[in-house]
Formats: C-alpha cells, sequence, structure tokens
C-alpha cells in the first residue's frame, strides 16, 4: 500500500515530554491522549497536539540535568527511556515503537507517530562505553556528545573549554558510536568540538535541536562554516525554536535578568533562521527540532507541537514547493538515520 505523505508531516528531532513528566507529572503517561482544561497546567505536547501539528515521528529526549553526576544519570536515563516505552505501550493506537528508518516509514503507513530515542548529554553514559552500547540495545539512536557542561572528553558549548574540542577519548567515543549506529548529534557541543567530530566522524551527522549563528551569535548555534561541512558530511541541521537561540533581542533581554518589555519572536523569526540554513548547506541538510516541553516561552505562532503547520504555511508563503518542505519536515533526517541503520543493524543482529 502507498500511502501520501503531506507536506506539513513532520520527523521532528527533539522534544523533552519525558523530563516534563518527570517533574510534573511523577511520570504517568494518563491523560496524555486528552488536553487539559485551559486552567490547568498543559503540557506542549499531547496526543491531540501531535496529531493537529501532522507529527509522523518523534525522536523523544531522554535528558538529565547534569546535577545527577555517575550512576544516577545512568539510572535516571534509564527512567526516561522506560518513561517512553510505557508511552507507547499505554497508546499502541498512537505510537509505535522506531528504530531505524524502516521503522518510521512502517508507522507513517499505519497511521501512528514513529517514538524513537535519544540522549541528550555524554555525561549519561558516565564515560562507559558499556553503557553507550546498552543504551544502543534500548532503542537509543542518537546521543548529544555534551549538554550544557563539558565532559571528560567534550567541550560544551556554553561549558568550561577542557579540550579544545575533544580529546582522544572523545573521538574513542565518535568511533564507537559510528560502529554501533549510534548517530553523533552536535547539539550544545562547542564550535570546535563541532569540527572535531566532523573531523572524526565516518557517518553523517546532525544536530538535534540548534539554530543559525549568523543570525543570532548565540555559542549554542551553528557557525556558517560548520554549515558547510554539515553538507559536506551529507548530514542535517534541524533547526529549534527556543526563542534565546532564534532572537538575539530575546537573548539580551534573558541575559539582562528578563527585564522590561519582552521581545516578541514569532514563526517568521523562526523561518528565517530555517532559510539561512538552507542558503548555506542546502535544502538537502535541514530539518526541524522544536525542543518543545524544554522551553515554557516559545514564539508566537509555535507555542506548542499543534503549530507546526504555522511554520510550513509562512515557508510556503515565502516560495517553497511542496518537495522542499518535505525534505525539510521529514525525509532529510531519515536519510541521515538510514545511513546510520546498517551499523545498527549489525551492532544489535
Amino acid at each position: 500500500m502507498t500511502v501520501r505523505i503531506p507536506k506539513f508531516a513532520v520527523i521532528d528531532g527533539h522534544n523533552d515530554l519525558a523530563w516534563a513528566c518527570r517533574e510534573r507529572r511523577d511520570y504517568s503517561v494518563t491523560g496524555l491522549d486528552s488536553e487539559p482544561d485551559s486552567g490547568r497546567s498543559q503540557l506542549q505536547t499531547d496526543v491531540p497536539k501531535l496529531r493537529r501539528g501532522g507529527v509522523q515521528g518523534q525522536f523523544w529526549s531522554v535528558w538529565v540535568h547534569t546535577d545527577l553526576e555517575g550512576s544516577d544519570a545512568v539510572q535516571a536515563t534509564l527512567e526516561q527511556i522506560d518513561f517512553v516505552h510505557r508511552l507507547i505501550a499505554a497508546y499502541p493506537d498512537v505510537f509505535e515503537r522506531a528504530v531505524t528508518a524502516d521503522d518510521v516509514a512502517h508507522a507513517q503507513q499505519s497511521g501512528r507517530i514513529a517514538s524513537l530515542l535519544g540522549v541528550e548529554g555524554g555525561n549519561q553514559m558516565n564515560n562507559s562505553l558499556a553503557v553507550l552500547r546498552e543504551y544502543a540495545r534500548l532503542g537509543v539512536r542518537y546521543m548529544t556528545l555534551t549538554w550544557n557542561s563539558s565532559t571528560a572528553w567534550a567541550d560544551a558549548a556554553v561549558g568550561e573549554v577542557i579540550h579544545n574540542g575533544l580529546n582522544e577519548r572523545g573521538r574513542a567515543v565518535i568511533a564507537e558510536m559510528n560502529r554501533i549506529g549510534i548517530m553523533v548529534d552536535l547539539s550544545h557541543v562547542s564550535a570546535a568540538a563541532m569540527q572535531d567530530a566532523l573531523d572524526a566522524t565516518t557517518l553523517p551527522l546532525l544536530f538535534s535541536h540548534s539554530s543559525c549563528f549568523a543570525l543570532n551569535p548565540h555559542p549554542r548555534n551553528v557557525p556558517d562554516a560548520i554549515l558547510t561541512r554539515l553538507a559536506a558530511n551529507d548530514g542535517v541541521q534541524m533547526i529549534t525554536f527556543v526563542p534565546a537561540f532564534i532572537s538575539a533581542d530575546y537573548r539580551r533581554w534573558e541575559d539582562g535578568g528578563s527585564v522590561g518589555e519582552k521581545p516578541v519572536v514569532t514563526v517568521a523569526d523562526v523561518a528565517d533562521h530555517v532559510e539561512h540554513a538552507r542558503s548555506v548547506a542546502g535544502v538537502d541538510h535541514i530539518g526541524l527540532g522544536g525542543d518543545f516541553d524544554g522551553c515554557a516561552d516559545m514564539p508566537v505562532g509555535l507555542a506548542n507541537v499543534s503549530e507546526y503547520p504555522n511554520l510550513f504555511i509562512e515557508l510556503s508563503r515565502r516560495g517553497w514547493t511542496d518537495a522542499d518542505l518535505q525534505k525539510l519536515g521529514y525525509q532529510n533526517v531519515l536519510r541521515v538515520l538510514r545511513a546510520n541503520d546498517a551499523a545498527y543493524r549489525a551492532f544489535i543482529a
């Protein structure tokens, strides 16, 4: 059976629902198939919103704050993975576990939301390749090399500069990720670490949730020189919607203690980042990683996962074709996933 995928379909690179449910719901998966009344605290992600937003695939972030260290970080990561597995089991008509690009295609054909896993921080492997391998066996398909603190082997974008990028251990971690098919995620790492990782990897990699440094010189964003190298790597940058990464005015307001009138950030500002990434890297190397439920304040027009169509409408207005929107929405990240699938299948066989 051939299923026509609409132009507004999304496979999103990063969503923090698991941590939000840890903090606010004691990891409960009940009730996520409905939207609470407006008077109650709402998540940015639930089943009705995902359906309205055209989300056909989601990399669920299994993130652990760096306040948790060592074995505590590993345990919390396993709890996050367990949450996603329980979410899928609780709503079998909505979600389908996916680890490969073929799995994602099967979920799309069945009308379910393909659910994948990404670890957001190399600290969560506790400097153990054995832990990394166990995450892969549980279905993890990407790992961000750092979060906001540098690790024993990689420098973070906003962390202490320890290694001037990656050290030899960091290169060994990337080699093992390539061997077992866990995609290398460069969101959160320093520009020097980005360069070193691109030198080290033998497979296409991704930024699961980062925007463009040229439009807003935030250290979490991607410089044009890296975007150019990403295209040569055949990787993908998934543009994120976090206002401080999108707008320099918003970033200055936030850095100044959020005093005074808050700058307005809109879907058009996000579209500017999408278009800039396309202008540098090409239309085959861009995607979307909203970071919903990881940031309380999102742009006007992209307040929650139901509003992805607003971005596609804005880009259509700017002349994007349906073919371009499908590449942005899901095809490019699927290509990168598929490029890492052979290694992953060989490892878990």
